[in-house]
């Protein structure tokens, strides 16, 4: 069913905990004169079509500092096993319709890709869960089993993600040519419905296997709508990722990064 591209409650929800095997305490690093918090926040806050924005966090270091700055935050369970459990938890206790996963260590999120995550759910009542893709230009990625490739049907909805390099290209008689390859960006939108059960759907083999939260979906017969961007995402997983941020904020004008050390 169409529906009209008129927003409604939509919430936008930023998981944010402490512990991170590679970087504890990433949300908390100087990037310049914010955190990555602040910056992951600023950058969400001028989407056009959330209507809201929460951080949800286990940790109390993360809890005052987006009071710092004036974010609505909210205490959620430390056991969580995923964001997406946490972002759940977030949700449950507030009346938007729609609610978007935005990952709390991307402090260069795109507002207009959140934008174009959210429509296919404004667009069509049908639509449970909708994600983003890139074309992959390095081909060095195709084969980097850290970066998730996508492959999708007509309508734009996900057939599978893989660490595996996927379409496979078997070549031939050299008539066909080669078929892009994507990789998945990891924003998410859900409606709500479908978002507070969604840890009660079973688990299975192809989730366990590529270790991928987004499979339960298409193990369990749901669609995933995927929007093409030319967003590059740019996570921050490891220290090295973090100076590398530093150097892109440094190259478009930012203040100076400051030193590696994140608040304890």
């Amino acid at each position: 069913m169409l529906l009209s591209r008129v927003p409604r409650k939509i919430l936008g929800v930023i998981p944010a905990r402490f512990a991170s095997t590679r970087l504890p305490g990433k949300a908390l690093a100087r990037i310049g004169s914010k955190t990555m918090l602040e910056h992951v926040y600023d950058r969400a806050s001028q989407a056009r079509y959330l209507t809201d924005i929460l951080i949800a966090t286990d940790d109390e270091r993360v809890y005052a500092e987006a009071q710092t700055f004036g974010a609505r935050v909210r205490m959620t369970r430390s056991d969580h096993l995923t964001g997406t459990d946490r972002v759940a938890e977030a949700a449950s206790s507030e009346e938007a319709h729609i609610i978007v996963n935005i990952q709390g260590d991307e402090p260069l999120i795109d507002p207009a890709a959140i934008d174009a995550a959210i429509l296919p759910l404004t667009d069509d009542e049908d639509v449970v869960m909708a994600t983003l893709k890139k074309k992959i230009e390095d081909p060095g990625e195709v084969d980097d089993p850290n970066v998730v490739k996508v492959v999708t049907d007509r309508a734009g909805d996900a057939i599978y993600f893989s660490r595996c390099p996927i379409p496979y290209h078997r070549g031939g008689d050299g008539s066909a040519p080669a078929p892009a390859h994507y990789k998945h960006t990891g924003l998410y939108v859900y409606r709500r419905e479908f978002l507070l059960g969604y840890s009660k759907l079973p688990v299975g083999p192809l989730e366990r296997a590529e270790r991928l939260e987004q499979l339960r979906a298409l193990e369990n017969g749901f669609r995933i709508r995927v929007v093409e961007t030319e967003y590059e995402s740019t996570g921050v997983d490891t220290p090295e990722d973090l100076e590398r941020v530093r150097r892109l904020f440094e190259l478009a004008g930012h203040a100076p990064g400051a030193p590696l050390a994140v608040e304890e």
